[in-house]
C-alpha cells in the first residue's frame, strides 16, 4: 500500500484532540511535515506527534515538493488564503469545515482545485462513518418511506471569549462551528438544498450567533428543522447530539449518537406496520477515515466522498442562514 505523504499547516487545537489521532491510524498516511507560526511550536508538534520534520513558516511546507497532500486546520478567516495556495503549490487539500463562509469562496477554492489537477475535500470527518451512511442507505431503501421531515441539533457548552469560535472577527459564532454538522447531516439525508429558509438567532455582546434555529423548505413540500448552540456550562466539553427522520411508512430517531463519535453507536427505526428496532453501527475513528479516502483519492481508486457541489451548496445554505439572522 502507497502511503500518501502528508504535511499539516498548523499546530491548531483540533489536529491535537482529534486529528493526530486519525493521521497515526491511517494506513495510508504518512505524517511527514508539519509547520507552524514559529519553529519552535512547530517542533515540539514533530516530537510529539512523530513527524519527519517542521517548518516555521506556511510557505516552507507548500516548497517541501515531497509533501502530496496538506490538511488545514488553520481558523475559518484562514481557509481560502492557504488552500488556494496549497492548491497552486500542487498539494492536495483536505480542509476543516466549514471550508468557506460562502458559496462563492467556495467555488473558488474548487475552480483552483481543478486548474492544478488535484483533489481539494472539506474535512467532515463525521461523513465518512459507517453509522451515517448505514442510515442513508435505509433512507434510499425505502425503509421510513418518502421522507417528509428531519430535525437535526448539536448543542454544546459556551466557552470563554477569548476563543477564537467566540470572536465575530475570526467567523466565530455556533451556525460556522456547529450548525454546519447538523445542516451537513440534512443536506447528505435528502440529497438536495432547500427553496427556501426561514431562521432566527440568539446573540452575545460581541456579536455571534450563539443560538440558531432554521427551517429549511423544499421543492417536493418537505421540511427540515437546525437547531445549534453554545449555550451549556461555559466550558465543560458538554454536547447534545440528535437527529430524527420522519417518513411516509415510519421513522429514524438518534440513540447513541456523537456526530463525531466512534464505537457502539444506534439508532431507532420504527414503522407504521409495527416494526420497532434498535439497530447498531460499530464506528472506527473517523478521522482515520477520511485521511484514508482522500489517500486513495490521490492513488486514483475512488473519487471524494465530500464532493464540490456537496460543499458549495452546503455554503450556500450557511450564507442564506446567516443572511436571515443578519450576520
Amino acid at each position: 500500500m502507497r502511503k500518501i505523504k502528508w504535511g499539516v499547516m498548523g499546530t491548531a487545537y483540533i489536529f491535537e484532540r482529534d486529528m493526530a489521532r486519525g493521521m497515526s491510524l491511517a494506513e495510508n498516511c504518512s505524517m511527514t511535515a508539519v509547520a507552524g507560526r514559529n519553529r519552535e511550536k512547530a517542533e515540539e508538534f514533530r516530537e510529539k506527534y512523530g513527524f519527519e520534520r517542521a517548518y516555521g513558516s506556511y510557505e516552507e511546507l507548500l516548497e517541501d515538493e515531497e509533501i502530496e497532500a496538506v490538511y488545514i486546520p488553520l481558523p475559518n478567516t484562514m481557509h481560502y488564503e492557504w488552500t488556494i495556495k496549497a492548491l497552486k503549490s500542487g498539494k492536495h487539500v483536505l480542509c476543516e469545515k466549514p471550508l468557506a463562509p460562502d458559496a462563492g469562496q467556495a467555488r473558488e477554492m474548487f475552480q483552483a482545485a481543478g486548474e492544478n489537477h488535484v483533489f481539494l475535500m472539506e474535512a467532515f470527518a463525521y461523513q465518512h462513518s459507517p453509522y451515517i451512511k448505514e442510515i442513508k442507505r435505509a433512507i434510499e431503501e425505502g425503509e421510513i418511506g418518502e421522507v417528509r421531515y428531519l430535525e437535526a441539533a448539536l448543542i454544546t457548552s459556551d466557552y470563554d471569549h477569548s476563543n477564537i469560535r467566540m470572536r465575530k472577527e475570526t467567523l466565530g459564532g455556533c451556525t460556522y462551528d456547529l450548525g454546519v454538522y447538523a445542516l451537513s447531516f440534512i443536506q447528505r439525508m435528502t440529497g438536495v438544498v432547500p427553496t427556501d429558509i426561514h431562521a432566527a438567532a440568539a446573540f452575545s455582546k460581541e456579536g455571534i450567533d450563539t443560538y440558531t434555529t432554521a427551517v429549511l423548505e423544499y421543492a417536493d413540500g418537505s421540511k427540515a428543522h437546525m437547531d445549534c448552540g453554545m449555550v451549556l456550562e461555559t466550558e465543560k466539553n458538554s454536547a447534545l447530539d440528535r437527529f430524527q427522520i420522519h417518513g411516509s411508512k415510519g421513522c429514524i430517531v438518534s440513540g447513541e449518537f456523537g456526530f463525531n463519535a466512534p464505537g457502539t453507536l444506534s439508532y431507532h427505526l420504527r414503522t407504521f406496520d409495527g416494526k420497532d428496532e434498535l439497530r447498531t453501527v460499530e464506528v472506527p475513528n473517523n478521522y482515520r477515515l477520511e485521511v484514508e479516502q482522500l489517500g486513495r483519492c490521490i492513488c486514483g481508486e475512488e473519487t471524494p466522498y465530500l464532493t464540490e457541489e456537496f460543499s458549495i451548496s452546503l455554503a450556500g445554505t450557511v450564507e442564506n442562514i446567516l443572511a436571515k439572522i443578519g450576520y
